[in-house]
C-alpha cells in the first residue's frame, strides 16, 4: 500500500478525490431522476433539458388555475363538455389530467404522466393519448399501453361532469 501524503491544508490526496467523487455521483444521480414504472404523484412541469419536454416534479397551486368553464365544482373545473372532442381528449398540462371523449357523451379522465419515464403526455390524436419523450401512446377509453416503451397504463382519475362542466370528483 502507498502512503498518500496530506494535500496542502491537511486534507490527503484519496479524501479529495473521494470528495470530488461523492459530489459528481449526487449531481449524477439528481439529474437522472427516478424512472421506474411506479405510478407517482403528479406535479409541476420541469423543462427536459434535452428535448424541450415537460416532466412531473412538485405541486402548484395559487391564481389562475381556474377554468373558464362555470360549475359546482370550483377551482377543480377544468373544462367544458364542447371543448373536448368525440374521439379524442385534451391534455390539461398545468393540472396533471388529460381528459377524453372516447365516445359523445362519455368523458374519461387519466394521469396526464407517462408511466414510463414520468414526461407529462403532449396530445390526443387518432384515439391515443401522446407522449412526446419516447413515444408512449395511449388508449382514450381505458388509459392503456398501446405502444411502448410505457408498460403501465395511465391511471385514471375521477371526474364529475355538471350541466356543461367537467370538474375533478
Amino acid at each position: 500500500m502507498t502512503h498518500m501524503s496530506p494535500a496542502p491544508g491537511g486534507a490527503s490526496r484519496r479524501s479529495v478525490v473521494a470528495a470530488v467523487g461523492a459530489t459528481g455521483l449526487a449531481a449524477a444521480l439528481a439529474a437522472c431522476g427516478g424512472s421506474d414504472d411506479k405510478a407517482t404523484p403528479p406535479g409541476t412541469p420541469d423543462a427536459d433539458a434535452t428535448s424541450g419536454t415537460q416532466r412531473a416534479s412538485q405541486p402548484t397551486s395559487g391564481p389562475g388555475q381556474e377554468s373558464s368553464a362555470a360549475g359546482a365544482t370550483g377551482d377543480r373545473v377544468l373544462a367544458r363538455t364542447s371543448e373536448i372532442p368525440v374521439g379524442g381528449g385534451k391534455v390539461f398540462a398545468d393540472r396533471r389530467v388529460v381528459v377524453t371523449q372516447p365516445s359523445r357523451g362519455e368523458f374519461k379522465a387519466f394521469s396526464a404522466i407517462c408511466t414510463h419515464n414520468k414526461c407529462v403526455v403532449k396530445d390526443v390524436s387518432d384515439g391515443t393519448i401522446n407522449c412526446p419523450c419516447h413515444g408512449s401512446k395511449f388508449s382514450i377509453e381505458d388509459g392503456g399501453v398501446r405502444h411502448d416503451p410505457a408498460k403501465l397504463p395511465l391511471p385514471e382519475m375521477k371526474i364529475s361532469v355538471r350541466g356543461d362542466s367537467i370538474g375533478l370528483a
